[in-house]
């Protein structure tokens, strides 16, 4: 297996225990579904869906859903939640690099905190806007680099093995200058905004407790380091406690997002 590969098999078994946060990530969808402008009768698409949360949520304003994700366990838990509401959706297991869907099949595609871990963004983002109409309104959350949540993935990587060679950082795509570049001349009207979402979490090391038992890579992380270099695993909870205490006040941590719309040309 080629490392790029190797990448995305590492990827699709680190996210299997999402589910554990989508309620929080439930917070957030509402904000993307609002500025994506979603109505009631679009098709529209959620790349890197997870559970479903931002796809379920445009259904509830009569959109007609799809979602795809690389981890089958959370397709399956995305069709559970579907089921649970009584809602009619499609989820399938995919990869945002390689759209299993034809030309301008989309009202709108939408990803919230998923498309940005494709490890190459030229790819992904081609995709999403080959499946879109023309004139359809391409929209996506993700992690400014120097904010909260992109500090905390740049934090981790620093105690990771690299990545392999092309894979780009994924809060990049919280870089408007970065993103500006990336979509170039297939959009137009380009707007970006900035939301928060509130983690509540009783003191910056519950916060870091939660995240390494709960969100897949940086549990994965933790096991590696805990059994191979148990003093490095130290310092990166040390590390993390100092950051979050930061964003921390009226015990919740601040998660401060960017919103990127524009549409298709």
């Amino acid at each position: 297996m080629d490392g790029l590969a190797q990448f995305k098999a590492n990827q699709k078994a680190a996210w299997a225990n999402f589910a554990m946060l989508e309620n929080l990530t439930g917070t957030a969808a509402p904000h993307l579904v609002r500025f994506a402008g979603i109505r009631s009768g679009q098709h529209v698409l959620d790349v890197a869906c997870g559970t479903g949360v931002v796809a379920l949520t445009a259904a509830r304003v009569g959109a007609s859903v799809e979602g795809v994700d690389l981890t089958p366990e959370l397709v399956v838990r995305a069709r559970e939640n579907a089921a649970l509401m009584r809602i009619e959706a499609r989820f399938q297991e995919g990869d945002a690099e390689a759209l299993p869907f034809p030309e301008a099949s989309f009202d709108v595609v939408v990803s919230q905190f998923g498309h940005m871990f494709a490890p190459r963004p030229d790819v992904a983002i081609a995709e999403m806007l080959r499946v879109l109409k023309p004139g359809g309104t391409v929209a996506f959350s993700t992690w400014p680099p120097e904010l909260f949540t992109g500090r905390w993935f740049a934090l981790m990587g620093r105690y990771a093995p690299p990545p392999p060679a092309g894979v780009s950082p994924p809060p990049q795509w919280g870089d408007p200058n970065i993103v500006r570049e990336r979509l170039g001349g297939a959009v137009r009207d380009l707007e970006f905004t900035r939301n928060t979402m509130y983690f509540p979490t009783l003191s910056p090391q519950h916060y870091r407790v939660q995240m390494a038992e709960n969100f897949g890579p940086a549990k994965k992380l933790f096991e590696n380091l805990d059994a191979n270099d148990p003093a490095k695993a130290a310092a990166l909870r040390g590390e993390i406690d100092t950051l979050a205490q930061a964003y921390f006040a009226d015990n919740r941590v601040r998660q401060d997002f960017l919103l990127t719309r524009a549409i298709k040309v």
